[in-house]
C-alpha cells in the first residue's frame, strides 16, 4: 500500500495530538518518521507509534512539554527538553547548533532530560543542508558490555556524521556504536530467527545467538576495544557533560514505564565557509569521493 508523505505526515500528527501531545511536538514526531519511512530508515519510523503512544498514556513522556534553552558560550548551548519528544529536541538543538555556527563557525548544543531521538542521520542531513558538517550523538539505556565485560553498561549509542555534497546528495553516516542496532535485535526476536554469531553474550559471558536470551544478555561493541571507545565518547558528550542520564540512569524505551528515557544528546554543526569556499570545499570533496569510487569495483559510500 502506497500514501502520500503529506497524507502520513498529516495522520500521525494528529494521532499524537489526539493522545496528548502538543502541535510543536506532534509535528516534529511526524516529520521524522515519515523521512525515516522515505529513506527506508522504517526501522525508525511508523513502527514506533504504539510504544511512543503507550509512553506518553503511561506518563513518562511530557509530549506537551516546555523546552528550555540555555547559553554556555558564544557557540555552546544545552537544551532541557523537559522530558519530551527526543525528536523535537534533538531537532531544535540541530537548528540552534546551525544558527551558532553560522554566527560563529561552530555550534553546539546539548540536551538533557530528553527522550529516544529516532535516527541521527535526519538532524546531520539538516546540517549537510546549509552547507554545514554536522554531528549527532546519543546515549541509550545500558545494553552493550565494555570490552571484556559481562555486565551491560553502555547503551546502543548512535553515531551520526554528514557533510554536504554539491549535487545535494549529502554524505549521511549513522550507525549504533554496539555489534548490533536494538532494532535489529527486536526483528529477531519478532522473527524467531537466530542472531548472527559473535555478536552477543549471556551474563555469563558465553556467546548467544537465541534473541530472546538477548533480554537477559548483553550485546558487544562492534570492533571490540575500537567501538568500546566510541561508544563511550558518545556516552561523555551526550550523557556526562549534558547533565543528562548515564548508565542506569537512562530508561529502556520498551521496558520501562515508570520513568522518563532521560537520554541526552550531542549536536555539532560546523560552517565549512569559515575554512574555504564552498566551491573549493566541494571540489576537494568530490576529488576524495572520485578516488574512493575507483578504488575497487562497486565501492560505496555511506547510504548507498
Amino acid at each position: 500500500m502506497r500514501i502520500a508523505a503529506a497524507v502520513l505526515e498529516e495522520f500521525i500528527r494528529d494521532l499524537f495530538i489526539n493522545v496528548g501531545a502538543g502541535p510543536r511536538q506532534a509535528e516534529a514526531v511526524a516529520r521524522h518518521m515519515v523521512w525515516c519511512e522515505m529513506v527506508e530508515r522504517a526501522n525508525f519510523g511508523i513502527e514506533r507509534i504504539p510504544v511512543l503512544v503507550k509512553r506518553i498514556k503511561a506518563g513518562v513522556l511530557a509530549a506537551d512539554g516546555d523546552m528550555i534553552f540555555e547559553k554556555i558560550a558564544p557557540s555552546i548551548e544545552r537544551l532541557d527538553a523537559g522530558g519530551g519528544f527526543g525528536f523535537d529536541a534533538a531537532e531544535r538543538a540541530m537548528e540552534r547548533a546551525i544558527d551558532l555556527a553560522a554566527s560563529n563557525g561552530v555550534g553546539i548544543v546539548g540536551v538533557r532530560n530528553s527522550n529516544f531521538f529516532g535516527a541521527g542521520e535526519f538532524y546531520v542531513n539538516m546540517a549537510a543542508q546549509r552547507g554545514m558538517i554536522g554531528l549527532a550523538l546519543s546515549n541509550s539505556f545500558p545494553k552493550v558490555v565494555a570490552h571484556g565485560g559481562l555486565k551491560p553498561v553502555l547503551g546502543t549509542n548512535p553515531f551520526a556524521f554528514g557533510a554536504p555534497r554539491r549535487n545535494g546528495d549529502h554524505l549521511l553516516f549513522d550507525m549504533a556504536t554496539s555489534a548490533l542496532a536494538g532494532s535489529t535485535v527486536r526483528e529477531h526476536v519478532e522473527r524467531k530467527t537466530p542472531l548472527p554469531e559473535g555478536l552477543a553474550i549471556d551474563e555469563y559471558g558465553k556467546p548467544i545467538t537465541d534473541p530472546a536470551q538477548a533480554a537477559t544478555g548483553a550485546l558487544l561493541p562492534f570492533g571490540g576495544p575500537k567501538g568500546f571507545g566510541l561508544s563511550l565518547l558518545v556516552e561523555i558528550l551526550s550523557g556526562v557533560i549534558t547533565g543528562a542520564g548515564v548508565g542506569d540512569g537512562v530508561a529502556s524505551l520498551y521496558n520501562d514505564f515508570a520513568r522518563s528515557g532521560n537520554n541526552g544528546h550531542f549536536m555539532l554543526a560546523l560552517d565549512v565557509k569559515r575554512w574555504m569556499s564552498l566551491d573549493e570545499y566541494h571540489a576537494r570533496f568530490e576529488g576524495l569521493v572520485s578516488a574512493i569510487k575507483t578504488s575497487g569495483e562497486d565501492v560505496l559510500l555511506p547510504g548507498e
